[in-house]
């Protein structure tokens, strides 16, 4: 397969998913329950003539955004020191099971009834639900550590910023981009149902409004407009990314 037909093999994924669309909403042959696709374009383009799919879709993004840097910082922080420190592993191992087995609804009414219903509670509820998938990934990063490269930064006694830079980061950069492609596909989903529950802004109190008044066709709208922005964010940002960060293993 040449690279002409790599980077065209999506492209034609996604025509086949449309066309499995076209063909289940002609044999539904209901438009209030699964529309064709080009019966949303008008749809679509009133919402963003009006201004509610930029500002809903912008408020979204923004929670994203926040929950993604403080999941990736605090899960960082803490995969690195589990990895490097033993006995601290052993001590918080539990923890991460807890929370990695503790369902994100939970999480979420949880963080509602304490905190309130504010951005506060839904950027907190997010992140304390992704931070154990993150630290997962980046313990075992730095668990994977070459013991060759750590015993030369000693013997030429770098300091910690330096070691930190030049040998441990680019050993734990490939860690970094799985947990960060894996964080955003994860992310958004609950950042949706955080919406949904409690927010009065964003994609998912879009959805939420919509299925109270069983508009299928909105519902997909702005579904299909996020799923959009995310496809863009995977394509153009993570995906270069992690192969930028794997580019030391085809060298």
């Amino acid at each position: 397969m040449g690279p002409t037909d790599a980077r065209l093999t999506p492209v034609f994924s996604i025509l086949g998913l449309l066309s499995l669309w076209v063909i289940a909403a002609f044999l539904t042959d209901d438009a209030q329950v699964l529309p064709q696709p080009w019966s949303l374009v008008p749809l679509f383009v009133a919402e963003l003539a009006s201004g509610e799919l930029p500002t809903h879709l912008g408020a979204t993004l923004l929670r994203v955004i926040w929950a993604f840097g403080l999941a990736m910082s605090l899960g960082l922080i803490l995969g690195l020191a589990m990895g490097r420190f033993a006995r601290l592993d052993r001590w918080l191992d539990p923890w991460l099971v807890i929370f990695l087995n503790l369902p994100a609804l939970v999480l979420i009414v949880l963080c509602y009834l304490w905190i309130g219903l504010n951005e506060t509670a839904a950027i907190v509820a997010v992140t304390l639900n992704k931070v154990p998938n993150v630290a997962v990934v980046i313990r075992e990063g730095a668990r994977a550590f070459d013991p060759a490269l750590d015993a030369m930064a000693r013997v030429y006694r770098m300091p910690w910023r330096t070691r930190m830079r030049h040998v441990l980061l680019p050993q734990l950069a490939p860690f970094i981009a799985a947990a960060a492609r894996s964080g955003v596909a994860v992310i958004w989903k609950i950042v949706l149902v955080v919406e949904f529950l409690g927010r009065s802004s964003g994609v998912g109190f879009q959805i939420h409004l919509y299925f109270q008044l069983f508009d299928v066709a909105m519902v997909l709208v702005y579904a299909l407009s996020f799923i959009c922005v995310m496809l863009l964010v995977e394509w153009l940002i993570l995906q270069p990314a992690e192969r930028h960060a794997n580019r030391w293993r085809s060298a």
